[in-house]
């Protein structure tokens, strides 16, 4: 059952930390600087939580969606990839790739996720009413260590996600996934200590490699059920071909 994927501690915690700053950011700090029935304070509330509704969209969508998997008759289309399952390939192309645990050929990009217990094609990471209380501010000390002790969670929340953020950008500028991006530099590391210099094969340009993940549509770049412009994950255009 799909309902039974939020019944885990990461995602419940995820929501619990929406809620938190939810709650925080229009209940407390917008109502105690402006007031949420001031014109600034509407603004400012429907604009987070136009913001807020967009990542929780996002993250129920990550939840629920069907990761990927690979095709059980799945053979690379290359000289020799024909061998059966149990036995070695017959040549050492590297898209020859094959799963230990699943004892099955990968495609490219393709990794073993320990969770799903099945490759993944292009594996990033997979993600598989809160009660009201008589909060009393009467006093000035206890509400200034709330806005502190709120402002460093907020501050550092911020720092964290922004990183975040900007390191997913920059992933997906140069087409790479996590993975590959550590396989990347064990590669870059080896390539020059030959004295050959290394490139990821699949990093077309900025702009393709953006869109052949948001897409070529600039307006559905804010909908995550926009995946129309993806592939069937079993092949990728590389540097070599463009």
């Amino acid at each position: 059952m799909e309902w039974k994927r939020f019944l885990s501690i990461p995602v419940c915690s995820v929501f619990l930390l929406m809620g938190f700053v939810y709650y925080i950011t229009v209940f407390i700090f917008i109502e105690d600087w402006v007031g949420l029935q001031s014109s600034a304070g509407t603004l400012n509330a429907m604009i987070f939580t136009f913001m807020a509704s967009l990542c929780l969209f996002s993250f129920l969508v990550c939840v629920l969606k069907e990761p990927g998997y690979v095709p059980s008759p799945y053979v690379p289309d290359v000289e020799g990839a024909a061998a059966p399952p149990h036995q070695e390939p017959l040549n050492n192309s590297s898209q020859l790739r094959r799963c230990d645990k699943c004892v099955t050929y990968k495609p490219p990009r393709a990794h073993h996720c320990r969770v799903c217990r099945r490759c993944v094609l292009r594996m990033v990471m997979i993600i598989s009413c809160a009660s009201q209380k008589n909060w009393n501010f009467s006093g000035r000390i206890p509400m200034k260590i709330f806005f502190v002790v709120s402002g460093a969670m907020m501050f550092g929340l911020s720092i964290t996600f922004g990183t975040l953020l900007g390191w997913h950008i920059y992933l997906m500028s140069c087409n790479m996934t996590t993975i590959e991006n550590y396989e990347g530099i064990r590669a870059a590391w080896l390539a020059r200590k030959s004295g050959h210099s290394y490139r990821h094969p699949f990093n077309l340009s900025v702009y393709k490699n953006i869109t052949s993940v948001l897409g070529p549509n600039i307006l559905k770049w804010l909908c995550p059920i926009a995946v129309s412009h993806l592939k069937d994950g079993m092949s990728y255009p590389t540097a070599h071909d463009s």
